[in-house]
């Protein structure tokens, strides 16, 4: 029990006593990251061109709605603050949610994704992707529950996704969407109260699906397992039989593993999560401004010429250009 009020005490912490709406637009990945409140994670860019993300964002009493949009392939790497729960709602109206992976998992058109708080997963979205989401007290949940309403709270700890109805997900989205649009705080009441409804609904009705299976779980420790080691090795060239021998798997299953889970070959995949590794760098150094040539050496780039060429390829503009220019375009309505 003490658990639970120390991780509602959080959340409560996190999300503000008084309504805030935020409205976020950059060409910056992690930046567009770092404006979720409560949230720590990281995004990677992993599809080619110019950036442009947008978030508008609601934060309440023990609840949190957004939408995010973003035109490029993105890998998040996410974790919500603890004594929550996420649900989030892809766009599939815009027909590019179809390749949307939870922990590897594709999300189907009638899937909604969730997890629990303070627990890392991954994200890989693609590009034109749009999203809505809640973020909220998973005690105040349980509280707003009627007797009657038939959730299993145990089981919900290992969901990734819920299968749910057309109409139930479109209930949901429609309060997130009115709690967004909303400018009187009079309203705001009732609007989350129907929100709440609605999610509990989907919740009693909705039929979750834990972990994926044991090979595909296997599949996932492989590409976690190589990722790890190539980043943590950055100072090698470490080739495709190297990361076979240290998956202990062979070429053909390493291809296929990767292919399956981050939806591209290992050295595609790798090279643009380095190539992130650097513009990040760039963007948040550590200690003052770092030379590029250097910070791309760190990053396992020894042929600067190539390096330039990629970095432009995949963000759209020269490493010279991706020094932090200042926070994004930011508006609140308190």
């Amino acid at each position: 029990m003490h658990q639970i009020e120390t991780n509602l005490s959080i959340a409560e912490s996190v999300l503000h006593a008084a309504p805030v709406f935020r409205t976020v637009s950059t060409h910056d990945a992690d930046e567009l990251a770092r404006n979720l409140s409560g949230w720590q994670q990281s995004y990677d860019q992993i599809s080619a061109g110019r950036f442009q993300g947008t978030l508008d964002e609601l934060c309440l009493p023990r609840l949190q709605v957004f939408r995010e949009t973003i035109n490029q392939a993105v890998r998040q790497s996410c974790r919500v603050m603890p004594g929550s729960l996420w649900f989030g709602f892809p766009d599939h109206d815009l027909g590019h949610a179809k390749d949307n992976r939870i922990n590897g998992r594709k999300v189907e058109p009638e899937l909604i994704m969730l997890h629990t708080g303070n627990r890392e997963f991954e994200l890989l979205t693609s590009s034109g992707h749009a999203i809505h989401g809640i973020v909220v007290c998973q005690q105040w949940l349980m509280e707003q529950a009627q007797d009657d309403c038939q959730i299993d709270w145990h089981s919900l700890q290992s969901w990734e996704v819920l299968r749910v109805s057309p109409l139930a997900r479109a209930a949901c989205v429609n309060a997130i969407k009115a709690l967004l649009a909303c400018q009187n705080q009079a309203d705001s009441a009732s609007l989350q109260h129907a929100l709440l409804q609605n999610l509990l609904a989907l919740l009693g009705k909705g039929d979750g699906l834990p972990a994926a299976a044991g090979s595909f779980q296997r599949r996932q420790r492989i590409v976690a397992s190589v990722r790890d080691h190539v980043l943590s090795h950055l100072d090698q060239a470490i080739t495709v039989p190297q990361m076979c021998e240290q998956a202990h798997v062979s070429r053909r299953t390493l291809q296929y593993c990767f292919e399956d889970i981050v939806g591209m070959s290992p050295t595609q995949y790798l090279r643009r999560v380095r190539l992130n590794g650097v513009r990040r760098q760039l963007r948040y150094p550590q200690s003052g401004k770092e030379a590029i040539g250097a910070v791309a050496s760190n990053w396992g780039f020894d042929n600067f010429s190539q390096f330039s060429s990629d970095y432009r390829k995949l963000f759209g503009a020269c490493a010279s250009q991706s020094g932090r220019q200042g926070p994004g375009s930011i508006g609140e309505r308190c």
